[in-house]
Parts: C-alpha cells; structure tokens; sequence
C-alpha cells in the first residue's frame, strides 16, 4: 500500500502538491469556493508529473479531492453556523438522497476510464464557469419552499455527480438553493454542511472502492485516496485561504465572480485538451 516510491519522488511529490495546495488554498479563499473543482486539476497534474498509472490517476484526483474537502468542510460549517447560515432543516430532508447519490456515484466514477471522467469535469467546469460569468449576480433572494420530490431528486444529483467530478457540491447546490431565493449567505453555509456529507461518505466509499474491488496499486494511496496528496493539502489550504479570503474585501463582488467564472472556462478548457490527447 506505501511502497513503490523512493525517497526523492515522495520529496518532488510532496514539494509539487506544496505548490498545487498553496495555489488552489488561495483561490478557494479569494473566490468562495470549497476549492474542489480547483484541487481535482491540481491533483492530477500533480501526480501526472510524478509518473502515476495514467489509468486511476483521475480516479486518484477525485477521491482524495473528497477526502481533503472533509476537514475544510468541517471548519467552513462551523463558521457559518455562528452567522446562523445553516438552515439545518434542510439538510435533514436533504442529506439522506445526497448520501444516496453519492454511493451511485461511487460505483459510477469507479467503473469509467479516466478520459471519460476528464470529459465529464471539463464540461461540468465549463457550465459552471458561464454561470459564474453570467448568472451568479442575477438571481433574486425571495425564499420559497422546495417540494420534497424537487429535493429528493436534485439531493441524489448532486451526491451522484459531487463523486466523479471530486467536489463538495457547493457548486451545484449553491445555484440550486439561489434558485429558490436563498441568500447567497444562507446558499453557501447550507452548501458546506451537504459538502460534509459528501465528503464524508464520497472519502470513504473511493477508497474502499479502489481497495478492495479495484485493488488500486498507487503509491502512498489508500484505494483512491492518496495519503501525501491529503497530508500536505489540508494544512496549505487552510493557511492559504484566508490569505485569499482578505482580499475579497477588496475587489467589487461583481468582478470576483467573473474572475471565478473565467478562471473556471481556462480549466475546462485545458481538461478538454488532456482529453483529446488520451484518446
């Protein structure tokens, strides 16, 4: 499970995921994000350089995504929960699908070569940069009641595609709970405690997947959660992400979005490219 790797490639791996965690903590900060839809691109092109099985490396990137997003999500809700910006309510009639879903995507991103996953978060990280650039800003904040079938649907979508794409969710949940006239506060802090539970459950469920039904190989990696990649990226990021977080007092909240937006189109963009060079 820990060997295969000598002294000198765990140090560049080590020094490489420094580099990749400095960069994602602080954009996470500066943009709002849980940062997993910018750590899954860091990760692999951080075990690409390192020369891992080309054939897991994107499952390896999504499950240790999941697995940094846990402690982060933990702290992220604690703090929304001071400002009383949790509507726990929901996450009870939520929560559930959302674990449900992400079991289902489990099973789903285990069973896809990595090409296929590359494509799938390129095109999610194109949608989504759009709706940073156009949308974000638009929508209103009059709260109204989600039915219980809307919920239980859309809970077990976002648990389903938070696995392949190794992200929180808040992605998806956010613009889902504005579009039903939650506050952008309320989205978010809601949004980092359903990132918990998918987090939690995506974590566990990849690596026990990759151990056992996979019998993944990748050095200093349980199943498809790579130990390193976890280690080095929770303290980085969290001593990265207030860094970015200060500056957002200082740039016109319009702009921010746009700069998100963009900064989303330039990744998907460059996974596309991957994709088309493994085929």
């Amino acid at each position: 499970m820990f060997d295969g790797i000598s002294l000198n490639e765990l140090i560049t791996l080590v020094t490489v995921l420094a580099i990749a965690a400095t960069i994602s903590g602080f954009m996470a900060g500066l943009l709002g994000v849980g940062g997993g839809i910018i750590m899954v691109p860091a990760l692999y092109y951080a075990f690409e350089t390192l020369h891992f099985d080309p054939l897991t490396i994107m499952h390896l990137s999504l499950g240790t995504s999941l697995a940094i997003i846990i402690p982060t999500s933990i702290m992220s809700t604690k703090t929304h929960m001071k400002f009383d910006a949790v509507d726990f309510k929901l996450i009870k009639s939520f929560g559930l699908f959302v674990a449900g879903g992400v079991i289902l995507g489990t099973v789903f991103a285990s069973n896809l070569e990595t090409p296929r996953l590359v494509l799938i978060f390129s095109i999610f990280a194109f949608c989504v940069g759009l709706f940073f650039i156009f949308f974000r800003e638009k929508l209103g904040e009059t709260p109204r009641d989600i039915p219980f079938k809307i919920k239980s649907f859309i809970g077990t979508c976002i648990g389903f595609i938070s696995v392949p794409l190794g992200i929180g969710g808040g992605s998806i949940s956010v613009p889902f709970m504005r579009l039903f006239g939650y506050s952008i506060r309320n989205a978010i802090g809601t949004s980092a405690a359903i990132g918990f539970i998918i987090s939690v459950v995506g974590a566990f469920s990849m690596s026990f997947s990759g151990s056992i039904f996979d019998e993944v190989k990748s050095p200093l990696s349980i199943g498809y959660v790579n130990i390193p990649g976890f280690l080095v990226f929770v303290p980085v990021t969290m001593l990265m992400a207030p860094v970015g977080a200060r500056l957002v007092h200082r740039i016109e909240k319009k702009l921010l979005s746009r700069i998100f937006g963009c900064f989303l189109l330039i990744i998907a963009i460059r996974s596309f490219i991957e994709y088309l060079d493994l085929n």
